[in-house]
């Protein structure tokens, strides 16, 4: 098959023995002399070489041979023009194809017209001369015509000393456009509209007629071998292949929108790590995609991947979903993941929580650096700075400790870094395996966004940090059936320094995820969030081991839900370490947390270890607003005291004033002390008194006073001697030096037993 065939052409010139009037001597369009009646030319019939053939004798410097009848051609269109020549007599000259390319107006100016010519040498011989004339700069393409031409007078000519007699067989034009050009394949090559690969002709132009038509067509755009150049941002609306590659400016962007994969974008690009920056450029700046498929691929990063930088949108606004899926980023090992650490000093008012001031040195100190020093909160970084001002804005408030110190500053690297943004919403991540070998951070969050997603992700063995939020970019983030496994697990889980990820802002989702042996699971702030079928484990091998927050909620009131989790070998801590100004005052204090329906399993540990605490950092802070229900509580290899607990380091906690605290249906192994409320105790009074004691037993949750008796039940008969009474107590409450005893004050001495229930807190 060829395109002659295809599409119905003629491609032969008449034989000379049809009419000498149908060749030229001049460039063979109209108004050309023919040789119809010359002196020099003439027919031969029975040539033992040729058969019938014309014989010419050369009288001019440049003796043109030229078919006045057009042969048709078209874009992507190949043509093998052959002749056979002798020379019978007289001086030697040289011979070559010679084509005039025509157009709609006429001949076309500019093209190449003439092949390479071949000088005769021998008088008798016959010698075969071809050329190819086609659309595109192909190797063994003589005269390369582009797009423009529509046809083409064929011939050939003869240069040098004039005299020869010559005789020339019939001339043959063939379609080779099989060769070159990949049709029959539905294949449309760029080369053929003009490309040249040669690395540094700008391509843009025939790139973008090729495509155009492929997309009328509805073939393939094929991109041959070669280097091509492109000068500007180019979206490809067919299908592509490549086994060429391109080269354009970073600011420069390829949109493959039929073949929108890693694949393709490696072969593109000749890496697959330039082709997933490529691809990750594209995703932002065109509508035809949402996803961007790495095709179950591996890719090796060698640097910090700089999200927004590299979309050309660095402090810009995005708000469009976009999906990167279905792969591997895998870390190669380099200085470009190391740490960078500056230490600085700088002022710290808690009047303006968020802002350190009169920062010195701050050029060096990078945006995302985690802020550490003497009273600084975990998981606090640096948001934004302004070196004119040496101010610096945090993520959080670091705490309380006001005054002009000195803090450290240290930017972790990540895999996919979005910190350049201003603002990012719905970006998502599934199914991506984040192989950072403990050389490498997995993800960094913009500063501002909402409802970043990242669904069956697996963080494997991050440096520093899974995920961390500089900002509020995590706001509504969810994280969902992902693994997170620590670069840490042969530690001791106090020389561990790893966190999973860290939230500043609120209504946080995080589902049915692993995690491995890191410092902390998640150190959280802000309110709303949820945590459900999670199974989070710290331990190690020590015996007896200590163990790790898992989950630090750092708001005082978190409205937060913790509930069919599987809590392994670590604890869920409450603290207002943040607080600018840590003292009570009008605000919320700890609660808005419901723990219900989770296992928290503890082995080897010590036995003052607790599942639940919290960590006042100032005075006159309690619990209101706590619900503790349908756990299960136990232990390996040795008992603990107790499931919950008040860290007192920094403050305690005002008993007085617990609210709203609901502690039940909680089942306990290898502890010692469980805990209720409100809590319902049998108190037998073996001997009559007027007076019954009844101790709370170190049962009411998170050392409460017995501040209420909701209720007294006689269990049996309260009997004077031998006769039954009938009375009610009095009951009063805050009794004995730990104020955790109530008391039945009856009107008579008396015996017998009863069910007391009391509470740590007022229910309303």
């Amino acid at each position: 098959m060829n395109m002659a065939v295809t599409h119905g052409l003629s491609l032969m010139p008449p034989a000379f023995a049809a009419g000498l009037s149908a060749w030229a001597s001049g460039d063979g369009t109209s108004g050309s002399a023919s040789y119809a009646g010359a002196a020099n030319a003439g027919l031969v019939s029975g040539d033992a070489d040729f058969g019938s053939c014309l014989e010419l004798v050369k009288t001019s410097g440049t003796q043109r041979l030229r078919a006045m009848g057009v042969t048709p051609f078209q874009v992507g269109m190949y043509l093998r023009v052959t002749a056979r020549v002798k020379v019978l007599s007289g001086a030697m000259p040289s011979v070559r194809v010679s084509c005039l390319p025509m157009g709609a107006s006429g001949a076309i100016s500019g093209l190449t017209q003439t092949a390479t010519a071949q000088a005769l040498s021998s008088y008798g011989e016959v010698v075969t001369i071809r050329a190819i004339l086609g659309s595109g700069a192909r190797p063994g393409v003589d005269l390369v015509w582009g797009t423009t031409p529509t046809g083409a007078h064929v011939g050939i000519e003869f240069t040098g000393a004039n005299g020869a007699t010559l005789r020339i067989e019939n001339l043959v034009v063939e379609d080779v456009t099989s060769v070159f050009h990949r049709q029959m394949l539905a294949l449309t090559d760029v080369m053929d509209y003009g490309a040249k690969g040669d690395g540094s002709t700008n391509d843009l132009a025939a790139f973008q007629a090729a495509d155009a038509a492929a997309l009328a067509a509805g073939r393939v755009l094929l991109i041959p071998e070669g280097v091509y150049a492109l000068g500007g941002t180019l979206s490809l609306a067919s299908a592509v292949r490549f086994e060429g590659r391109v080269s354009m400016a970073a600011g420069h962007r390829l949109a493959l929108t039929r073949n929108f994969d890693i694949d393709t974008y490696t072969s593109a690009f000749g890496s697959e790590e330039e082709g997933l920056k490529r691809g990750l450029q594209a995703i932002f700046h065109f509508s035809d995609h949402v996803s961007f498929d790495l095709k179950g691929r591996s890719v090796g990063v060698t640097a910090p991947l700089m999200i927004a930088e590299n979309a050309g949108l660095q402090g810009a606004s995005y708000a469009q979903r976009r999906v990167l899926d279905n792969g591997q980023l895998a870390a190669v090992a380099g200085e470009a993941w190391a740490p960078v650490s500056v230490t600085s000093q700088a002022a710290y008012a808690t009047s303006a929580p968020y802002t350190l001031t009169g920062v010195v040195n701050i050029a060096n100190i990078e945006v995302g650096a985690l802020v550490t020093g003497t009273g600084v909160a975990r998981e606090t970084y640096v948001r934004s700075k302004n070196v004119a001002a040496g101010t610096i804005e945090l993520s959080l408030p670091p705490g309380s400790q006001g005054g002009t110190r000195t803090y450290g500053f240290t930017r972790f690297r990540y895999m996919l870094d979005f910190s350049g943004f201003g603002r990012l919403d719905r970006f998502e991540m599934a199914d991506l395996e984040f192989l950072c070998g403990g050389h490498a951070s997995a993800v960094m969050l913009p500063p501002s966004g909402i409802t970043t997603r990242f669904q069956g992700c697996v963080f494997n063995r991050p440096r520093n940090r899974a995920i961390t939020s500089i900002g509020t970019g995590c706001q509504g983030m969810m994280v969902d059936e992902c693994q997170f496994l620590s670069d840490e697990q042969p530690l001791k889980v106090q020389d561990r320094n790893t966190v999973a990820f860290n939230v500043n802002a609120n209504d946080v989702k995080i589902r049915d995820n692993r995690a491995v042996r890191f410092r902390h699971f998640g150190v959280l702030h802000g309110t709303g969030h949820l945590f459900v079928g999670n199974h989070w484990f710290q331990g190690d091998s020590e015996t007896p081991g200590v163990r790790s927050a898992g989950l630090v909620l750092t708001g005082i009131n978190v409205k937060t839900l913790v509930t069919g989790n599987y809590v392994d070998n670590s604890f869920i801590e409450m603290t207002n370490e943040r607080e600018p100004e840590p003292d009570f005052n009008t605000q919320f204090s700890f609660g808005g947390l419901t723990v219900t329906g989770n296992i928290f399993t503890a082995n080897n540990v010590v036995s003052a270890f607790c599942w639940l605490v919290v960590t006042p950092r100032g005075a006159g802070h309690y619990l209101h607003g706590l619900s503790i229900t349908g756990n299960t509580f136990r232990t390996l290899n040795g008992a603990i005291a107790r499931v919950e607990k008040v860290d007192t380091t920094w403050s305690d906690l005002d008993y007085s004033r617990f609210r709203n605290l609901t502690v039940h249906g909680n089942n306990f192994n290898g502890v010692t002390s469980a805990f209720q409320n409100p809590l319902t105790l049998r108190h037998a009074q073996n001997s009559e008194a007027s007076v019954w004691t009844v101790a709370s037993q170190g049962m009411l949750p998170f050392g409460g006073r017995a501040r209420v008796v909701s209720g007294v039940v006689a269990d049996g008969s309260v009997t004077q001697g031998a006769v039954t009474r009938y009375d009610l107590p009095a009951t009063q409450s805050l009794q004995g030096a730990d104020q955790a005893s109530v008391t039945l004050r009856w009107p008579v001495n008396c015996k017998g037993a009863a069910y007391v229930t009391m509470r740590a807190d007022s229910p309303t």
